[in-house]
C-alpha cells in the first residue's frame, strides 16, 4: 500500500461504505476547540482561509490513486481540522468530479457556512454533514470553545440556507455529551432546530475514543437509541459499541499509522475497520510502538492507540 502525505484509506465506513480520506490542514488547525474531538486538541484555533496546504501535491497524490487503486465508494474531506478552512476546497471537489464517478462528501463542523463562499464550494458535494450538538449559545461555547467571531444562530441560518441552495444530500451530526447536553431540553431544542434544516439523516453520536478533554463522558448506547425517535427524520445511532464484520482491506504499519494519526483507535477498531485477522493487527501496533510512532493510552478501562505528534 502506497503511503501518501495527504490521502488515508480507504477504510470501511458504516455511513459511507469504503471512504478514501482526503486532508486539507496541517494538525490540528480548526475554527473549533471541541471537547469531544478524537484527533486531539486544537493548537491553531482559527476562522483565516487559506491554501493550507497545497493543492496541486493533493491533486498529485489523487492521481496516483486513481491509477494504481481507485476503488472506493467514497472521496472525503476531512482529516485534521475544518476543510472548509481550505481556500480550494471548492477546486479540489471539482477536479474529483473531473476525474472519476466516485461520489464526494465533505465533513464539516459547519462553522464557516454563514459565507456564501463557502457554501457555494460545499454544494458541489454529493454529501454535506454539518455539525449540530447544542441549542443554545452557552452550550455551543461550552462544548466547542469556539474562534471569536462564530455564533450558534449564524450558524443554524447558514444551514437553512444551504438547505435551499443544495441539491445533494445533507447530514447533521449531533454528538451528545453526558451531563452537557443530554437533558430532555437540550435534545428537545436540537430536535427541533434540526427539523427546520430539513436534513436527509440525522446521526447521533458520543465519546467512546480518547477525547481532547479527557472527562468528556459518553452517552451510553440505550439512551442513544431511545432519543434518536425525537428527531425527524428519526437519527441513526453512527457510534460503533460493538464491532461488526466488514470488508478486508490490506492491513500494513503504515495503513494503521495513517489511521491513527487522524484519531485514536483500539486494536478491535482496527481490526473491524480493516477486516483483519487480529494477530496481523497486533503485529502492526507492536512495530509500531516499538519504533516510538504509536502509544497506548486508557479510557475508562479500554485501550487505545494513538500515533505519537
Amino acid at each position: 500500500m502506497t503511503e501518501y502525505e495527504y490521502l488515508f484509506g480507504p477504510v470501511p465506513s458504516r455511513r459511507m461504505g469504503r471512504s478514501l480520506g482526503v486532508d486539507l490542514l496541517p494538525f490540528k488547525t480548526c475554527s473549533l476547540n471541541c471537547i469531544f474531538c478524537e484527533v486531539g486538541t486544537t493548537t491553531v484555533r482559527t476562522l483565516t482561509r487559506d491554501e493550507y496546504v497545497p493543492i496541486d501535491a493533493i491533486q498529485k497524490e489523487l492521481l496516483h490513486w486513481f491509477e494504481h487503486d481507485g476503488q472506493a465508494d467514497f472521496i472525503t474531506l476531512a482529516g485534521s481540522g475544518e476543510p472548509t478552512l481550505h481556500t480550494k476546497f471548492g477546486q479540489l471537489l471539482a477536479f474529483i468530479k473531473a476525474q472519476s464517478d466516485i461520489s464526494t462528501a465533505l465533513l464539516t463542523n459547519g462553522t464557516l457556512f454563514p459565507d456564501a463562499d463557502v457554501r457555494r464550494d460545499a454544494a458541489q458535494a454529493d454529501v454535506v454533514k454539518v455539525s449540530l450538538s447544542a441549542g443554545d449559545e452557552a452550550t455551543f461555547e461550552k462544548i466547542h470553545r469556539p474562534a471569536r467571531n462564530i455564533h450558534l444562530q449564524d450558524m443554524i441560518d447558514a444551514y437553512r440556507l444551504f438547505r435551499e441552495e443544495f441539491s445533494g444530500q445533507l447530514w447533521i451530526e449531533v454528538f451528545l455529551v453526558a451531563g452537557i447536553n443530554d437533558s430532555p431540553e437540550s435534545i428537545s431544542r436540537i430536535a427541533e432546530i434540526t427539523r427546520s434544516i430539513r436534513p436527509d439523516r440525522v446521526d447521533l453520536n458520543t465519546a467512546v475514543r480518547p477525547t481532547a478533554d479527557p472527562t468528556t463522558r459518553a452517552v451510553d448506547e440505550a439512551t442513544l437509541h431511545r432519543l434518536a425517535a425525537q428527531f425527524n427524520p428519526p437519527a441513526n445511532v453512527a457510534v460503533s459499541f460493538t464491532s461488526g464484520p466488514h470488508e478486508r482491506l490490506p492491513v500494513s504499519a503504515a495503513a494503521v499509522l495513517a489511521m491513527l494519526k487522524r484519531r485514536p483507535c483500539s486494536a478491535e477498531q482496527i481490526t473491524a475497520s480493516f477486516g483483519a485477522p487480529r494477530d496481523v493487527v497486533d503485529a502492526c501496533l507492536k512495530d509500531l510502538t516499538w519504533n516510538g510512532l504509536v502509544r497506548s493510552i486508557d479510557r475508562h478501562g479500554e485501550v487505545f492507540f494513538q500515533a505519537e505528534s
